[in-house]
């Protein structure tokens, strides 16, 4: 039998919803009791909220030189596409590769880009196309960071299954409190120093996250060669996410809601200027007011116990938030109704995506652990080249409005197609 159709020993999943992975009393932030997750924590929390300041002032940058929705989605494009044409392969590499050394490696391949678009900004010599080249780069590295990153959670907590759940949750709670502080600080320095500050400091951050890795104490794990067998490995995660249909749900769900729904983002710039008649700072306010209540939510989130019917719940509840939140701030014309769809966006965003997060890796056994996350990386990502060029489009020839409804659509309709597979995820069962 192939490897990916092997199944690790498996665990019924709770009863009713009632039982409780052992150390769920521990509290919201056990997993930091694990000093390599505390020194990643912190590190990465450093890094970003330099990544979104980047992330903000490179969309204010393409808008002013541009002045074009299309263009903006041009550059989510550059950046999601090669997430869809690489990660899979990127997968057999976490699955063969010392997870540490690849981090530290991709980490300082996107800090020489941020210090690169910081050179040619300062210059006053940017042009949307280079900036189009690096979104490109940094998505290459990011095909093999994000699913190194997702795998290496499990080696952070020394492999403690009953607290992956809540690094999981920890980890998203530091990515979209970075959401909330970086935006902040980004609308701030952007009127004082403009955006070669904002890249310029997003490079220093990574230094620290950098330091955070080299300082861990992890056991050393021999590197494999997998050499002609790279297709072959490629094919037995496929195959372990074609026979498991709670996975293969999970993944159709996430890409169409985190594809083509959440890509509604790439219009935030239009809105924060030409609907709401803000500027640099209201942008912001908009991006921060998502980070903020995706705080909220993981805060509740890590708190909650993590039996799996619990785990459900945050997944649909989440869902059927994010998009009717999508749809509120489509049809908003009011700054303080707009940051408080933004809040909910962020706040079901987080309950969703961590959940999501949470039931594949529960679902995979660790020979694997890495293909399959690649395959979650691809469908959290790939959809986004055409989500951001459909935003861009409708945005440009219709209205920004008009897109928005239309991704606060699309993230409903997947929320009723994961309702409708309850019974599915319900009867999946845990990899020992």
């Amino acid at each position: 039998m192939q490897e990916s159709q092997r199944a690790a020993p498996e665990i019924p999943l709770d009863v009713g919803g009632q039982s409780r992975p052992p150390g769920s009393g521990l509290g919201a932030f056990r997993a930091l009791r694990h000093r390599n997750f505390r020194l990643f924590f912190f590190g990465q929390l450093t890094s970003l909220v330099g990544t979104w300041m980047q992330i903000v002032a490179q969309g204010w940058l393409v808008l002013r030189l541009s002045n074009s929705a299309f263009k903006l989605g041009l550059v989510a494009f550059s950046s999601y596409l090669p997430l869809l044409l690489l990660t899979v392969f990127a997968g057999v590499v976490v699955d063969h590769m010392d997870r540490r050394r690849l981090i530290v490696i991709t980490q300082t391949c996107l800090m020489c880009s941020a210090f690169v678009l910081a050179a040619l900004t300062w210059a006053k010599v940017v042009r949307v196309e280079q900036i189009i080249i690096l979104a490109a780069f940094n998505g290459l590295v990011n095909a093999f960071d994000l699913p190194g990153r997702q795998t290496f959670l499990v080696e952070m907590v020394g492999g403690s299954r009953e607290d992956l759940p809540n690094a999981i949750a920890l980890n998203s709670m530091t990515f979209n409190g970075a959401r909330s502080i970086g935006p902040a600080i980004a609308g701030l320095v952007l009127m004082v120093v403009g955006e070669a500050g904002c890249f310029f400091l997003n490079g220093v951050s990574y230094l620290a996250v950098i330091w955070s890795l080299l300082e861990m104490e992890l056991p050393a794990r021999q590197s494999q060669r997998f050499g002609l067998t790279m297709f072959k490995r490629v094919r037995e995660g496929f195959a372990y996410a074609w026979h498991h249909p709670a996975t293969l749900n999970l993944l159709v769900a996430v890409a169409l809601i985190m594809g083509l729904g959440l890509q509604y983002s790439v219009l935030v710039p239009v809105f924060a200027r030409n609907i709401l008649h803000g500027q640099a700072r209201t942008y912001g306010f908009l991006m921060a007011a998502q980070g903020a209540g995706a705080v909220c939510g993981a805060v509740v989130l890590s708190s909650r116990s993590h039996g799996l019917a619990r785990i459900r719940q945050h997944l649909i509840a989440g869902a059927c938030v994010l998009g009717s939140a999508i749809v509120v701030f489509g049809m908003s014309r009011s700054l303080p109704l707009s940051i408080a769809a933004q809040m909910l966006v962020g706040a079901g965003m987080i309950n969703y995506v961590a959940s999501t997060n949470t039931l594949i890796q529960l679902f995979v056994s660790d020979e694997l652990r890495g293909r399959v996350m690649s395959l979650y990386t691809m469908s959290l990502m790939g959809l986004a080249p055409l989500g951001s060029l459909e935003a861009g489009f409708i945005g440009q020839h219709l209205s920004p409005e008009v897109a928005v409804l239309i991704a606060g659509a699309i993230v409903l309709a997947s929320a009723a197609f994961l309702i409708s597979r309850l019974n599915v995820l319900a009867c999946a069962k845990v990899a020992h």
